[in-house]
């Protein structure tokens, strides 16, 4: 599902004390969020500005916000584009999970996005079932695919939005950089995303924070986890949405690939937590809010290599979470 999904920011509860070597942060915004780096070293670093020009080179690449990125002329039908590394990768990413999760996981589902409001290029048409069963036909990542590192769509129509895992390849991308200068210790956060390595300044494992799906806006922590080499990313369906003014409906951001329609789903947050990228939990998190609790259970079974915190409605509307049995947690109510 390649909807912009927001990213339920998670709180970096255990960091780095005033103890040698001294951690150096660096923090701003970025993708439209913010983003924290952390990292120790015996050696200070000056990396804002190296940093700033990787998430100046993805943006270029990949932000569907950026009207001149590649993926932008690409979706305007510009066929001469030649995709770089960034593009690349994320594509074949998309593509291996949009495989795994038969089709849940799409990043043509964009055009419905813009249709239903959430998307970069929005517009306040009316949608109905007629407009829905249109665009549906421009939807399906099979449609798409790559020859000579340039973009092959089936219909032209057919709008690429990798969001929904753009934000975890961002802390990817900073990670391997930090790795490339010899930095075996960080953290990497952007809009809830991140990826560590190693140990905090205390020499202790990174902690953070699984924010408690709150509805009135409030924010607080549900749950506690220690990442040793990990990635993590989270999402959430409980604070985006639109009211249709006429009818009062509310609907969410998570777009239903198989239908074309906002997904009503159980999930309200999951959490995924892997020794692979955060690219990749970023969209096993995406495609987890749209298949809903009990899909989910199932696509865990059969993916040991991932970890998840689920907090999810049951039949009653009673809010309940699911720990999956290969991660450890500390749970704070």
């Amino acid at each position: 599902m390649n909807v912009r999904l927001l990213v339920v920011s998670l709180l970096i509860i255990s960091s780095c004390t005033k103890t040698e070597p001294n951690p150096q942060k660096i923090q701003g915004n970025v993708f439209g969020t913010s983003f924290h780096i952390t990292y120790i070293h015996k050696r200070e670093f000056i990396l804002e500005k190296s940093i700033d020009s990787l998430f100046h080179l993805i943006n270029n690449s990949l932000s569907t916000y950026q009207p001149s990125s590649d993926i932008s002329l690409i979706n305007k039908g510009d066929s001469t584009i030649v995709i770089d590394f960034y593009f690349k990768e994320v594509f074949e990413k998309s593509n291996r999970i949009f495989i795994e999760t038969d089709g849940v996981f799409d990043p043509t589902i964009g055009i419905l996005a813009n249709a239903w409001g959430f998307g970069p290029s929005s517009t306040s048409d009316p949608i109905d079932a007629t407009r829905v069963k249109e665009l549906m036909k421009f939807v399906g990542f099979e449609k798409v695919h790559l020859k000579d590192s340039k973009v092959i769509k089936q219909h032209p129509e057919t709008y690429l939005d990798f969001n929904a895992i753009a934000k975890g390849y961002g802390v990817d991308v900073v990670g391997r950089f930090l790795e490339s200068k010899g930095i075996e210790n960080y953290m990497v956060e952007i809009g809830g995303e991140l990826r560590v390595r190693g140990k905090n300044s205390e020499n202790k494992l990174w902690r953070v924070g699984i924010e408690k799906p709150n509805f009135d806006g409030s924010r607080s922590l549900q749950a506690v986890v220690s990442l040793e080499n990990m990635s993590m990313a989270t999402s959430g369906n409980y604070r985006k949405f639109k009211i249709d003014s006429i009818t009062g409906e509310k609907y969410v951001h998570t777009i239903d690939s198989k239908t074309g329609f906002t997904a009503k789903r159980n999930l309200l947050s999951a959490s995924v937590i892997s020794s692979l990228d955060c690219a990749d939990v970023d969209g096993y998190a995406t495609a987890f809010m749209a298949m809903g609790f009990e899909s989910t259970l199932l696509f865990l079974e059969k993916h040991p290599e991932l970890r998840a915190y689920l907090i999810y409605t049951d039949q009653k509307g009673n809010t309940k979470d699911y720990t999956s049995p290969n991660l450890s947690l500390q749970k704070l109510n």
